[in-house]
């Protein structure tokens, strides 16, 4: 006799089909992202590869939806079989929630090279802290990759196409990364909201531990749930590396924020918590630039209507491009985020950070090793200087 379905797996078993959106639309108004990763160039593309791509939700909701980028590619790229379960353990799905994607009805998909494309929604509801197991299978990719670097969670891959299987025998093959996937949605309550942090590696979540969700945003996420905030989804679009004005490790954020942070669905408010690659790069950037960066962004982020939380940059004193100009830049910019008056609300990360013993420095007990990188413990006290309520505000475009 088989064995009854697990009810958080039983909302995965129904097909729904129905019309999707075009490449590169918006999703519907009560659309909210759950999950997503920033975008970049990633690699070479392997026809006949499969990618098991684990991703943790933060709001839960109905409609699970999933966007596949192509942003980065060259060419057209092809999606033959994508597939949506919940994971069991590794790259084993839980029996019976393993459920086909459709795109606009069809089970395949062509995104063009630059563009990225929505499924239609799954029926059914997907809980808040879930680890979603997105299976996707491409025939003919070939030529530039598009995907996340540094997930800090693992997923898998296989040769041919094993995207229906719920056993994770055939993938074998573990990875850091996360290949084409970018976002998901779910719809969740009537009123809920998202935000989208705009970040490096600091909220890309190196020096926090893998496979546990322990960057700040996933900290953010469960705290908010507790909180019951009318903004319950987080969206962690930070890069490694990531500058506000040059691209490199990414686009900049300037370059990028349409693609990353405004065209996901349900975002309330954007949380742009970057600067420090730009100030310790020792490119001639200063003070005055970054501020001309930040309120770039302020603007485009008022005119589309979401309102924007900034955040002070934490210190950096013992890591290697550390020195006093630096810090005095740092000191800079950090006065226009507190008292500039730009931002609807401020998060001193700073201030949570900081050794009272030399304000430069960071707190050894929150101090990933490097000076630079939080540890857990730094992650959650960032989380937890996060003010709820300044996350939610109505503005108009």
């Amino acid at each position: 006799m088989r064995a009854a379905v697990p009810a958080a797996a039983a909302a995965l078993l129904t097909v729904l089909v129905c019309a999707a959106p075009p490449a590169g639309a918006s999703t519907a108004p009560h659309d909210v992202v759950t999950w997503a990763a920033s975008a970049d160039a990633l690699g070479t593309g392997v026809a006949g590869r499969g990618h098991r791509l684990v991703v943790h939700t933060s709001v839960g909701g109905t409609g699970v939806r999933v966007r596949l980028s192509n942003a980065f590619g060259d060419r057209p790229i092809t999606f033959d079989s994508v597939w949506a379960g919940i994971r069991e353990q590794g790259a084993e799905l839980r029996r019976g929630s393993n459920r086909r994607l459709t795109f606009g009805g069809e089970p395949s998909v062509a995104v063009p090279a630059g563009a990225s494309v929505w499924s239609d929604p799954l029926p059914g509801s997907l809980p808040a802290a879930t680890d979603l197991v997105v299976s996707l299978h491409s025939p003919d990719a070939a030529g530039p990759a598009t995907g996340h670097g540094m997930a800090m969670q693992t997923s898998y891959a296989a040769d041919g196409d094993h995207t229906a299987e719920e056993s994770g025998a055939a993938w074998t093959t573990s990875t850091g990364s996360w290949l084409y996937l970018d976002a998901v949605s779910v719809r969740p309550r009537s009123g809920t909201g998202a935000v989208a942090a705009l970040g490096d590696s600091i909220t890309d979540g190196w020096q926090s531990s893998s496979d546990l969700n322990r960057r700040w945003p996933d900290y953010l996420a469960r705290r908010l749930h507790r909180t019951d905030t009318p903004v319950q989804g987080v969206a962690n679009e930070g890069i490694s590396g990531n500058k506000v004005l040059a691209g490199g490790a990414g686009q900049s954020a300037l370059n990028r924020l349409d693609r990353d942070v405004l065209s996901l669905p349900g975002v309330r408010t954007v949380f742009l918590f970057e600067g420090v690659n730009d100030i310790k790069a020792h490119t001639g950037v200063t003070a005055e630039d970054m501020i001309e960066g930040y309120r770039t962004i302020v603007a485009r982020a008022h005119a589309a209507g979401k309102c924007v939380v900034g955040a002070t940059v934490g210190p950096f004193k013992g890591w290697g491009e550390w020195d006093p100009a630096a810090e005095a830049v740092r000191q800079e910019v950090n006065a226009f985020v507190r008292d500039g008056g730009e931002f609807d609300a401020v998060t001193d990360f700073d201030r949570v950070l900081r050794s009272p013993y030399d304000p430069a420095r960071m707190l050894p007990a929150l101090d990933g090793g490097d000076h630079l990188h939080p540890n857990d413990k730094g992650m959650q006290a960032m989380a937890d200087a996060v003010d709820p309520t300044a996350l939610d505000c109505d503005r108009a475009p």
